[in-house]
């Protein structure tokens, strides 16, 4: 029986490590991206214990490969002696003809590549990737506007309904 995220996972067998909040906040998504991660071991242990962050998290395409920068994982608790650096960057997976349709994408104007979410899917560490456009003040001054109107429609629904 597979473990379910409690934050909205799309299938059952993913389970949520952390997430990007402010990217929602401070970027317009357009399309996301499934990418694997090359991680070391202790890595790996230390996303198990619940300690990576994704917050001020970007990624690069360089060379031909898509590098995952400030995602900071701590190191393993009963590491002993190995050890890595919480901030390095990280290669990411992804099939040819993605990072290729990443690197036409990116050429444009004000796009980048934003990390939305980590998790597990059957055992691997995931990324979801997010081809996103920066947001401008007033869009984001529109979006909590928005954001506070909908919480004030389910109260006032909420509290109809008693």
């Amino acid at each position: 029986m597979a473990k379910a995220s409690t934050h909205g996972a799309s299938t059952e067998d993913e389970v949520l490590i952390a997430d990007n909040r402010k990217a929602f906040h401070d970027f317009h998504i357009l399309e996301t991206f499934e990418a694997g991660i090359a991680l070391l071991g202790t890595e790996v242990k230390g996303i198990r214990e619940g300690r990576a962050n994704l917050r001020d998290a970007f990624a690069k395409v360089e060379r031909g490969e898509v590098w995952l920068y400030n995602v900071h994982i701590n190191p393993y608790s009963h590491r002993g002696y190995v050890d890595h650096d919480p901030k390095r960057r990280r290669r990411l997976l992804l099939h040819r003809q993605e990072i290729r349709k990443l690197i036409g994408k990116t050429v444009e104007k004000g796009l980048t590549l934003v990390p939305t979410r980590l998790y597990f899917k059957r055992g691997r560490v995931k990324v979801a990737l997010a081809l996103a456009r920066g947001k401008q003040a007033h869009d984001k001054r529109e979006s909590i506007k928005r954001r506070e109107a909908d919480r004030e429609t389910r109260a006032a629904i909420k509290e109809r309904s008693r």
